[in-house]
């Protein structure tokens, strides 16, 4: 019997979940489903561009799982862009990690895995900024205001810490 899946661990939920081809019927299309952890795979990799070993630690999963999932998703988004079909975002073996609370087992709440929490965290302190995952939209960080709870002023998405 084999051992149980390892759940992955998402920062972020996908803003959109389908994408399609200009100029084509929905009723003509096919779809390339690409789950949850195989985006925030492609996500941490190419656009955050992070090591595939720092990467796969941020999913809680190994290097080796973690460069699967990215041949996997890059292979699906490849399909899709060179057959004409609509990518959807569903589904997959995750969990969403809890805003504020860092990356890890830290000594303290919200200090993340650092060092005891000499280092800081998620909700550490007056310094830092908030920035928007989609437009890059940056604000200092106000202590007491997480910056998981704010919203960017140009797009409307989620902030996050900096």
């Amino acid at each position: 019997m084999p051992r149980p899946r390892r759940l992955r661990r998402v920062m972020f939920e996908p803003g959109f979940t389908y994408f399609k081809p200009a100029g084509v019927r929905m009723s003509e299309l096919a779809d390339s489903v690409l789950t949850v952890d195989e985006y925030e795979a492609v996500r941490l990799k190419d656009l955050e561009g992070m090591e595939q070993e720092q990467a796969a630690k941020k999913m809680n999963i190994s290097q080796p799982t973690f460069h699967r999932l990215l041949l996997s998703a890059r292979k699906k988004i490849t399909d899709a862009i060179v057959h004409g079909k609509a990518i959807k975002i569903e589904g997959g073996d995750y969990k969403m990690a809890r805003p504020g609370r860092g990356l890890g087992r830290g000594r303290g709440l919200g200090l993340g895995a650092g060092p005891g929490g000499r280092m800081g965290g998620f909700g550490a302190g007056p310094s830092g900024e908030c920035v928007c995952p989609k437009c890059g939209y940056k604000q200092t960080h106000a202590r007491g205001e997480p910056c998981y709870e704010l919203k960017c002023l140009k797009c409307g998405a989620m902030m996050t810490r900096a």
